[in-house]
């Protein structure tokens, strides 16, 4: 069995849930997910310029409301629980956690502890971010050792 932590802001969608679950065509994969909500891994000028820079300027206004702390943590329970149920529902195994702290020490933890075969961050674009590099994926390639795919979500949640 392929295994892929798949590192992961936000509840999933059908389309990623499908997206993620044929990237391997028939073989049988199993999912170790890891959830930092939105809240907690970025500050909000960095947020408000993605949006920006997506166009979404009435998001882009609205970050400010943007739960955070144990807010944030109750939401991220919420959507790491319809994640998992999703993955199982389309026939693959999942387990999952949150991240509060430190998402890349979590990552590569994780990617040691359950022998993973590859990582797949699945985000909104966060353009700052990955423009000088400091992005999830960018940087997980240099510090987990496995292939690490970058995947934007489909649609928001």
């Amino acid at each position: 069995m392929f295994t892929s932590v798949l590192m992961i802001e936000k509840a999933l969608t059908s389309a990623d849930v499908e997206f993620v679950t044929t990237l391997h065509g028939e073989e049988q994969v199993s999912f170790q997910v890891l959830l930092q909500p939105r809240g907690e891994q970025a500050d909000r000028l960095l947020r408000a310029i993605d949006d920006v820079a997506l166009g979404e300027l009435d998001e882009a206004v609205r970050e400010g409301e943007t739960p955070e702390g144990e807010e944030a943590l109750s939401v991220g329970q919420r959507a790491l629980e319809v994640s998992l149920a999703a993955l199982r529902s389309s026939g693959s195994e999942a387990e999952g956690r949150l991240i509060e702290d430190h998402p890349l020490d979590a990552l590569k933890s994780l990617v040691e502890e359950v022998g993973a075969d590859e990582v797949i961050v699945l985000t909104d674009p966060h353009y700052v971010e990955e423009f000088f590099h400091r992005d999830w994926a960018s940087r997980a390639r240099h510090k987990v050792g496995v292939p690490v795919l970058k995947l934007f979500s489909h649609s928001k949640a």
